[in-house]
């Protein structure tokens, strides 16, 4: 199969032209679930985004093992606190990793998970890491991570070629939680929008003295002004 121009124009056109046959899904699907030619499943759910942040600076002053083994241990608690709050992980994307929640509690699951992985990194990868990787002390490297979430109706179609595919997300919760995962602002690192904020159970939103946890905050976001919430109360697993 010559790969070429004209090759590529038809594929382009071909897709351009397509119809999805579209259907609700009642949970998180998997590629295996959605058809490559012309599938769609729509979720209302919430979009749980966690990201390493510095992996760079590790890069350059770490052992590429020891950038290694710290991204790996990143990546292993989101993951299994993902899952313990009920959701699924449906993307890496280098130190990054992307679950999604379903159900009634979605909301509130997403955000304690979020406070949760921020008691990881502070109270377990961090004290670890400075203990046993000498660049990680001599350098004065803080980990930091920033998990963004939010709220919504999402598409999942397939995309790619025959054994070599996987699926993207059509929605604002999807692109809006990543972005929000992006966001630096220390000691601030649990971002959720205002739609996943009105959606908080008591627990989720106040402490044990009944005080409220989050802050308001402005993020621009597609070239407009959005209204988000941003806690710095990390929450013990």
């Amino acid at each position: 199969m010559a790969v070429n121009e004209a090759f590529l124009i038809d594929r382009v056109t071909t897709l351009f032209d397509t119809t999805f046959d579209g259907r609700d899904g009642r949970v998180v699907p998997e590629s295996s679930d959605v058809a490559l030619r012309d599938g769609a499943v729509k979720i209302e759910a919430a979009f749980l985004y966690a990201d390493l942040a510095g992996s760079a600076k590790l890069a350059k002053v770490c052992p590429w093992s020891t950038t290694a083994k710290i991204i790996r241990a990143f990546l292993d608690c989101a993951t299994r606190l993902i899952i313990k709050h009920g959701g699924v992980v449906r993307s890496f994307d280098g130190d990054r990793v992307m679950g999604i929640f379903i159900g009634d509690g979605k909301n509130s699951a997403a955000s304690n998970c979020g406070r949760e992985i921020h008691w990881a990194v502070r109270n377990i990868i961090q004290p670890q890491a400075e203990k046993k990787f000498q660049s990680i002390r001599n350098n004065g490297i803080q980990i930091r991570h920033g998990v963004g979430i939010d709220v919504g109706e999402v598409h999942a179609v397939r995309s790619g070629i025959r054994d070599n595919n996987d699926l993207i997300w059509i929605g604002k919760a999807a692109s809006f939680s990543a972005k929000l995962s992006d966001v630096r602002d220390s000691p601030y690192h649990t971002y959720i929008s205002s739609r996943c904020f009105k959606m908080l159970n008591k627990a989720a939103e106040f402490d044990d003295e009944g005080k409220n946890m989050w802050t308001k905050a402005t993020f621009s976001f597609a070239g407009e002004a959005e209204t988000v919430y941003k806690t710095n109360h990390w929450k013990k697993p």
